[in-house]
């Protein structure tokens, strides 16, 4: 059995969602924001000392960051979602991973937190809106003609592109940005991400 400390309204959606995909057996435990800050609980620190979801538990580890736990379980259960290391495709792969949290998340998370600035802020928004412009433009010319990542069918790029590609919607640049918005629609109609988002409590 796999726990999944799952934190509301967060990324770790995503974990939930391979889950299901992959058929494997686990359970949620699920955290508050606070209704303030919007910030995770003191709860989730007991257990990563980042205080950050999603974190699994299994096979006799505890195991942080999305990226890292998405790799985990598919190289465990799923290698047909990661394109084999001797193929071309792979550092496509390697390069898409990373990019799903280490690049677009970025300005996604600076587009939130200074739009709280007001005025304050407006200087930045300039500079924020051209980089969200250039990785969400990377991220529509990396989409195959399939509408997939790297591979024709799931893969594990497309469970963590999931989200940053679900951000086009949110801000209203479907029309800029139309594979993209198309890819995030198909992923969240998926059933597997459906029993995901209920078993993680709705949002």
């Amino acid at each position: 059995m796999i726990t999944v400390h799952h934190l509301a309204q967060s990324r770790s959606l995503r974990i939930l969602w391979l889950l299901e995909e992959l058929g494997l057996p686990y359970k949620v435990i699920r955290y508050e924001r606070d209704p303030k800050t919007r910030l995770a609980p003191p709860d989730l620190r007991a257990i990563h000392p980042l205080g950050k979801s999603p974190v699994i538990e299994t096979d006799g580890i505890r195991l942080a960051e999305s990226g890292a736990i998405v790799d985990y379980l598919c190289t465990r259960h799923a290698p047909q979602m990661m394109p084999p290391q001797d193929s071309p495709a792979w550092a496509e792969h390697l390069e898409l991973m990373h990019f799903a949290e280490g690049s677009v998340m970025t300005p996604i998370l600076l587009n939130l937190y200074v739009g709280l600035l007001g005025e304050a802020g407006a200087p930045l928004h300039p500079r924020i809106q051209s980089e969200l412009s250039s990785h969400f433009r990377f991220m529509e010319e990396s989409l195959r003609p399939s509408g997939h990542f790297v591979l024709d069918g799931l893969s594990a790029a497309d469970i963590l592109l999931s989200f940053p590609a679900g951000v086009v919607a949110r801000l209203g640049r479907e029309a800029e940005f139309p594979r993209l918005a198309e890819f995030a629609v198909a992923m969240h109609a998926r059933p597997a991400f459906q029993r995901a988002l209920a078993a993680g409590g709705g949002d």
